[in-house]
């Protein structure tokens, strides 16, 4: 997350706070991404969607940078990362404020997406359970899916040495995300649930 000084910031707050005043360049950003995008495909990664860290590319001036750095690449899908106002309530208030503060922008990023020919899913889940996904929460998310084509935000991982080395508060719960992700009762549920398992690439 860049700001007008060419560094990155670290926080989501200041680099918001930059976004909302005008203090970010699409352009800069438009040429970070497509540096970070270029260099994936020149060691033969087929990038297949962009998204970005904490959701950022919800912001305007970001959206704009990143659909330019899309079409330079020839990616032709982007998360979406607004989700249904009916999961909002599984988490604390800092994460239903932050889910209000992505609804805020929620017609101009679609629009933004419509003009540019991106495609993307109908939206994300589990963003409000970040860090607090349990079986019963997962179970709920997939019975209460709308219709459409989701995408559920998890960290699942390995808490070991090398996640040490990463400032994150996302550390015991990236193992249990990846046994419930991995458990055969999720996979009979989704079966149950009528849920086909895509990749952006089938979009």
């Amino acid at each position: 997350m860049g700001g007008s000084d060419g560094c990155f910031q670290e926080k989501l707050l200041t680099f918001a706070c930059l976004a909302a005043t005008g203090k970010l360049d699409a352009g800069q950003i438009e040429a970070e991404a497509t540096a970070q995008i270029q260099k994936l495909q020149s060691e033969g990664i087929a990038v297949s969607h962009l998204d970005s860290h904490k959701h950022t590319h919800i912001f305007p001036v970001v959206l704009r940078g990143m659909l330019r750095a899309a079409q330079n690449c020839g990616i032709r899908a982007i998360r979406n990362p607004f989700e249904p106002l009916v999961f909002a309530s599984v988490r604390h208030w800092k994460r239903q404020f932050q889910l209000r503060l992505l609804n805020r922008f929620r017609a101009g990023f679609r629009a933004a997406l419509a003009n540019a020919g991106v495609v993307k899913p109908d939206g994300c889940i589990g963003i409000a359970a970040t860090g607090g996904v349990t079986l019963d929460t997962f179970e709920r998310l997939i019975a209460g899916l709308p219709e459409g084509t989701w995408e559920f935000v998890s960290h699942p991982g390995h808490n070991d040495s090398d996640l040490d080395k990463v400032k994150t508060r996302l550390r015991d719960s990236r193992e249990k995300e990846l046994a419930i992700l991995t458990t055969p009762s999720v996979k009979d549920l989704l079966r149950r649930e009528g849920i086909d398992l895509i990749s952006y690439r089938e979009l």
